[in-house]
């Protein structure tokens, strides 16, 4: 099915990710290293700093991956690349909480962008029965275990401002039946749990992830799905994360979407779908770090439509999808695609 390719490499992605991101959240606290000036374009080998406010109030991380290649860049004497790469660690990325201290890091995160004066965005992906045991399959044991975890994940965001991405492919999995029946309603339960306990947050916006146009191609087939997981007391949805289909389509599709939840807006992962999918739906692997693919629009709120909150870089731009194509594992580095998607988008 052509919509589950598209989702497997942030999937395959994602399981490794998540358990590199342990201990990140106290790391960060812990730093205190945050400029809050609205200087994007500091000296060539500096850190880089946080984005004007106007533009994008989201959190630049100056110890990302992408900005660690940067240097080791320089130093190595490939100004060029660096300056290539500069296109991705400038940017404003999401953080995905796993499963190991999810306080710590949700502190950690939110600590850090505080102190730079600017929101935090997250990704919380840790539902029972993820993936429908694919490629990033886990998640919380049972209920409950999911809800001792979102009680630390709110805990450590407390009152500072945070966006977050709330499961990924957790409705389009039940909509398109790889979840399987007996787990629905659990899943609907806990979403709705979510979006509550996340919206009783005083400076957290929650947008539930909806999935891609190319996934479930029927943005009616969304409605109930979105309706049973809480989306009337959400802040809206989520498009396209970590895929490649084109900021138009998405729009486009979300729109259709909005009208039948309530003129609900929506936000949508612009991070490499500049290019917009790779052609050639015949590769059952089209979804796995395809080549010819571009950064896409950079990260904003001012998208020029009432309906589209944001265009956020949820998926980390650089990060393999898997080991295809000649990549590494999925979740590492691959500095060689990095370099490509920044060049396209040239």
């Amino acid at each position: 099915m052509y919509g589950s390719y598209t989702r497997r490499g942030r999937r395959a992605r994602v399981a490794r990710l998540m358990a590199g991101t342990a201990t990140m959240g106290a790391l960060l606290a812990l730093s205190g290293c945050f400029s809050p000036s609205d200087d994007s374009t500091s000296d060539a080998g500096s850190r880089p700093r946080q984005q004007p406010k106007a533009k994008v109030p989201y959190w630049v991380n100056p110890d990302g991956k992408a900005a660690k290649e940067v240097a080791a860049l320089r130093k190595n004497g490939r100004g060029k690349d660096a300056d290539l790469l500069q296109k991705i660690s400038r940017q404003p990325v999401a953080e995905w909480v796993g499963v190991d201290d999810p306080e710590g890091q949700a502190r950690g995160f939110t600590e850090a962008a505080a102190k730079a004066d600017r929101d935090a965005l997250l990704v919380l992906y840790n539902i029972p029965h993820r993936d429908c045991g694919q490629y990033s399959k886990g998640g919380a044991a049972d209920g409950n275990a999911y809800r001792d975890w979102l009680g630390k994940v709110t805990k450590g965001i407390g009152d500072r401002k945070a966006t977050v991405v709330l499961e990924p492919d957790a409705l389009p999995h039940v909509e398109d039946g790889c979840t399987e029946k007996k787990f629905h309603e659990e899943r609907f339960a806990l979403l709705n749990e979510a979006v509550q306990k996340l919206g009783e947050l005083p400076g957290t916006k929650v947008y539930l992830d909806a999935g891609n146009p190319h996934w479930i191609k029927d943005p009616g087939r969304m409605v109930e799905p979105l309706k049973r997981a809480g989306i009337d007391r959400a802040d809206g949805f989520a498009l396209n994360t970590s895929n490649y289909q084109t900021t138009a389509e998405n729009t486009k599709y979300g729109k259709k979407l909005s009208a039948m939840v309530g003129n609900k807006p929506f936000v949508i992962d612009t991070s490499r779908n500049g290019n917009g999918p790779a052609p050639g739906r015949e590769d059952p692997e089209a979804w796995c770090n395809p080549k010819g693919r571009s950064l896409g629009e950079p990260p904003t709120t001012k998208t020029g439509d009432a309906l589209v909150d944001a265009y956020l870089w949820v998926k980390r731009p650089g990060e393999s999808d898997g080991d295809c194509k000649g990549g590494p594992p999925a979740g590492q580095w691959w500095p060689k695609y990095a370099l490509e998607l920044a060049r396209n988008a040239e």
